[in-house]
Parts: C-alpha cells; structure tokens; sequence
C-alpha cells in the first residue's frame, strides 16, 4: 500500500490511499481510500508507517531539562544594546562590563542585593537566562564589587556621553534633589537630616539628578545627607558648564534650589546661564503688600506677567489654580483641627482633678512635639505657665495666607521673545518629570532604598548604576507605553498652562475601561515584566542520544507586540 497524489486539473489533487498488486504479467493498482479530506499532518503520518519508520510519541522521543524565564530579559536587555549601554560601558566588552550590565538589567528585572544578585548568576541556580546571554559562567559578590567600582570610575566619562546624546545648546537642563535613608552608621556620606525621607532616626545620603526636557537621566551626584539644597547647585552648573561643555542653557529647578542667596553668589553674572525657578511664599506676600501683585489680577484670567523693582531684569509670572487653592484650604483645615484635638487634651490634663499636668517644662514639651508633628506653630498664640495652657488661632495670620492659596509666581531670567510667559510656567511644571523619577528610583520600581553599603565609593557606585537602570527604564516605558496606563498620546498644549494637565482621550479610556482597544488588559509596567517572564527558554534533550538545545516558547500576542514596540527580539 502507498499514498498517491493525483492531479485533478483546476481542483486540488485527490490524496488516495491505493494498494498494487500483479494480475499475470502486469502490475495493477487499486484505490482502497479517499484520503482528501485528512489534514496533510496526518496523511504524512501514514505515509511513514506505511514506509515501515518507527514512530514515537513526542513524549518519548524528548525531555526538558529545565525551563528558564527570558522574555523579560530579552527585552531590558535588548533594549540596553539598543541604547548602546555596551557601547557606553567600554568600548570593548570586558568581563567588567558584562557584570555591570547584568547588575543594570538585574537592578530592572528584580532589584535585589548584590549577593543576592551574584546568586542568581550562578549556574546551579539561574533564576532567568541573563547570565547565559552575557556569557557570565559564574560571578561572585566580590567581583560584583570590583566592577562596580570599575563602573565609578567611568562614570564622568558615561555621563558625558549621555550629555552629548541629550542636552542641547540653549535647551532647559532640569535639576533636582532627593534623600533616601542608610542602614548603618559608617559611611561618611550619611548624616542625619533635618527632613527627608526614612524611618525617624535613620542616617541619609542625597543625591541629585540632571535631566532634560523630557526627564529623561543624563547625570548623578551623591551627597551628603545633611547638605541643604541649594548647596549642591553650584557644582552642577559647573557639570554644565566645564565637562558638558554647554554654553548657553537653562537652569530649571524648584524655589529651594534656586534661592536668592544661589542668585546672587552662582547664577547672576554667568554668560550663557539663565534660569527658571519659582518665588517663597513669603516673597509673594511681598508682592501683594507692596501692591505690585494685586489679586484682582485673576478675576478674568489665571496668569499674568508683573514686574517689580525688587527683581530687575528678571520677569515674574503670577498664576493662580482655583483647584490647588481649594486642596490647600483643605489641608490647613484638616491640620489645624487636628492640631486643636491634642492642643485641647493637653488643656484637659491640667485641668483635670487627679494628677493634672504641672510645669512649664512638662508642658511646653508635649506643645512642642504637637506642632513639631503638624506644622501649624505659626497659626497659633500660646500661653503657658506652671499650672495653665491656653491657645486661639491666629485668625488674621490664617485669613492672609488663605487669601494666597493657590497662587505661586514663577521667576526666570529668560528674555520674553526667547520663552514667553506661558512657556515659563509650563517649563516650570516639567520638573514633575524629574519628581517622576525619584519616585521610580526610590521607591515603585529600582528600589534604591534602603542603602547598605558602608564606603563612600560603593554608595556612589550604586546610586550611579541604580541611574543607569532608570535610564532604560524611562526608555523602555517610553515604546511600551501602548500596552500601560501611561499616555502614549500627550495632547498637544492648549489653553492655560495653570490649568491641571489633561490626559489624552486614549490614556482617559485606558484608565476608564481597564482594557485596549483590542480588549487586551492594560498593564503596569511590573506586570508586563512578569507578563514577558513566562515566555520561557527550555533545555531540551533527545532521549538516547545525549542531544541537547535550547527552544524557545512562541510569544503570545501580548508578548510579541511588547517586543515589536520596543524593537528588540525574544531570540536576542
């Protein structure tokens, strides 16, 4: 018996399974089947017993040795060399490099310590294939170390390579500053701060960051943790200026960094340095009792351009943003009554008849932990004595601060004909984008908190390769962005840029219904990691014969749109 496939003119040819036999002297054949209508599959299946081969269930015939998840690593780490990171690292690839991209995709993938990190790169328990893909046959926690600190002693080196790919001649250069907490007490950068972030007690670094326009990285400094904020300025204009070699951009930072006092000793006077920042509240009083910012200014529109003497030479936008001033009045309620309920148990207790409270000392101390705890000190008179307490609101100090809620003015020394005044505020507003990042850093994704190493060196180390990670990062949510709730399709500006920006009608719908407009889900950009995580690679091996190879699982739609959108293939 064989299979026959006969031509059947413009139809598709008939599939017969036929059978030969002799009659005399000549050879004839027979049709024992019509075979047309079995799926090729299954006619080839045939035609093999029929040839005498020795079928095996696939079962039989192959086994997985272990299965690893890739895709995630596929696409951070494709996309790292899509950015040139390798490149950036050295420009040959040493072992160094390799580690330090690892720790960079590693800090993405699953931020973790650097022992636990040099645990998952081992043979004997790879966690995922990125060890494989960088051709890492083993790292230690120590040889972690060494090319972090080889990755330190490129950092000005790296960093000015992202400042040639990113800053621009006369373009906004936006700087800001943030603390995290140490665990620890040895190493020289950590201080206690006065504020900051981190459990009370707990020692701190800080660290600034240089972005452009778009918040995208391009620089890192460590500080230490008690250093004030305008403090550190002065050596990023230099950045700027000396390794980045701009000479002419603007300086973008908020009304604790760019003070008076940074003004007048670092900024004025610098040719080809202007700026963009934003006045004290008690410098907006100012305006308001000298009658240079009248309030009816806002009857009609929600900005304005004023000009005072106190500030020559530089131009001054007023705004007003009915819906900040409303969050605002909120707030000063709910703290001063809150302030009130335990201002009024500590008059309970020296009133009360068994054990009342007594001393001045006794109690001025639990007043002061009550305001230290909500900030309303100001808003409030106190009497203390011995064996009395009493308190009343500061009622025409509340009324005058409430009459500028909402109202901030920004300040810059940018000429009108080369940012107008619309321009300024919403360049301003963009140092959300940096904010953005600490919180990604910090605390959503990268997790640079807590800090546990002790030497200076690996602290900087560490906050720079942490920068790096955030720099893909921002990359690989930038061509994701489809698939997540962010806005992949900002709307052009419209209107006043005091108004609370709007999201575009498409991100509206991905918040609204949870879902494209494919009806697949719309992701966060963990849950997508994880997502790409089960696209596994398997170690396949051929029973009997000692034959082993790698095979990768097919993407689902989801998974093979996130790598379209971010140009990088699942097979590395």
């Amino acid at each position: 018996m064989y299979i026959d496939v006969v031509p059947n003119r413009s139809s598709p040819p008939a599939i017969l399974l036929r059978e030969s036999f002799r009659q005399g002297s000549r050879v004839r054949k027979r049709t024992l089947a019509n075979l047309s209508h079995w799926p090729l599959p299954q006619v080839e299946t045939l035609r093999r017993v029929l040839r005498g081969e020795t079928l095996v269930c696939p079962q039989d015939a192959f086994e997985i040795l272990r299965s690893r998840p890739h895709g995630h690593v596929a696409a951070t780490l494709g996309t790292a060399r899509r950015l040139g990171l390798e490149s950036l690292l050295g420009p040959t690839r040493s072992r160094e490099g390799d580690l330090c991209l690892a720790m960079i995709v590693a800090r993405i993938l699953e931020p973790r310590s650097k022992l636990a990190t040099a645990r998952a790169l081992q043979p004997e328990t790879l966690h995922h294939t990125l060890a494989e893909e960088l051709h890492l046959d083993s790292a230690t926690e120590d040889e972690l170390y060494a090319a972090m600190d080889w990755l330190l002693a490129r950092q000005d080196r790296i960093e000015r390579a992202l400042a040639r790919r990113h800053l621009e001649e006369g373009k906004l250069v936006f700087f800001d500053l943030t603390r995290t907490w140490f665990e620890g007490r040895t190493c020289p950068l950590a201080r206690l701060a006065r504020r900051g972030d981190g459990p009370p007690g707990k020692l701190q670094i800080a660290f600034g960051l240089l972005c452009n326009a778009e918040g995208r990285p391009v620089a890192v400094e460590v500080f230490r943790g008690n250093i004030g904020d305008p403090k550190t300025l002065a050596s990023q204009i230099e950045k700027v200026r000396g390794r980045f070699a701009l000479k002419r951009f603007v300086l973008v930072g908020d009304r604790g960094m760019i003070t008076e006092a940074r003004l007048r000793e670092d900024l004025r006077g610098l040719e080809g340095v202007q700026w963009i920042t934003a006045l004290r509240s008690p410098a907006i009083e100012g305006l308001v009792s000298q009658g240079e910012l009248q309030l009816s200014l806002f009857d009609e529109r929600d900005l304005a351009e004023i000009h005072s003497p106190r500030y020559p030479g530089e131009r001054l936008v007023a705004c007003r943003n009915p819906l900040l001033a409303e969050e605002r009045r909120r707030k000063r309620e709910d703290l001063l009554a809150a302030t009130e309920r335990e201002l009024d148990r500590i008059v309970a207790a020296t009133r009360r008849a068994n054990r009342p409270l007594r001393g001045k000392e006794r109690i001025t101390l639990r007043v002061g932990k009550v305001l230290g705890r909500y900030k309303m000190a100001k808003h409030f008179r106190l009497w203390i004595t011995a064996r009395k307490f009493r308190y009343e609101r500061k009622e025409d100090k509340i009324a005058r601060e409430a009459a500028l809620d909402g109202i901030y003015v920004i300040r810059t020394s940018v000429e009108a004909e080369a940012l107008s005044a619309e321009e300024a505020v919403r360049a301003y507003k963009r140092l959300s984008k940096v904010e953005r990042a600490f919180r990604s850093l910090k605390t959503v994704d990268l997790k640079v908190r807590p800090i546990h190493h002790r030497l200076e060196h690996r602290v900087r180390s560490h906050v720079f390769l942490c920068m790096l990670a955030y720099y893909v990062e921002w990359h690989m949510r930038r061509a994701l962005a489809p698939l997540l709730f962010d806005d992949h399709e900002p709307p052009a500006p419209t209107g006043s840029p005091v108004a609370p920006a709007r999201r575009s009608q498409a991100a509206q719908a991905k918040a609204r219904e949870k879902r494209l407009a494919d009806g697949t889900p719309v992701q966060s950009f963990q849950d997508l990691l994880r997502d790409l995580a089960t696209l596994a690679k398997d170690r396949v091996r051929v029973k009997g014969t000692g034959v082993e190879f790698d095979k990768l699982a097919n993407a689902t739609p989801l998974q093979q749109r996130a790598f379209d959108l971010l140009e990088v293939s699942p097979g590395l």
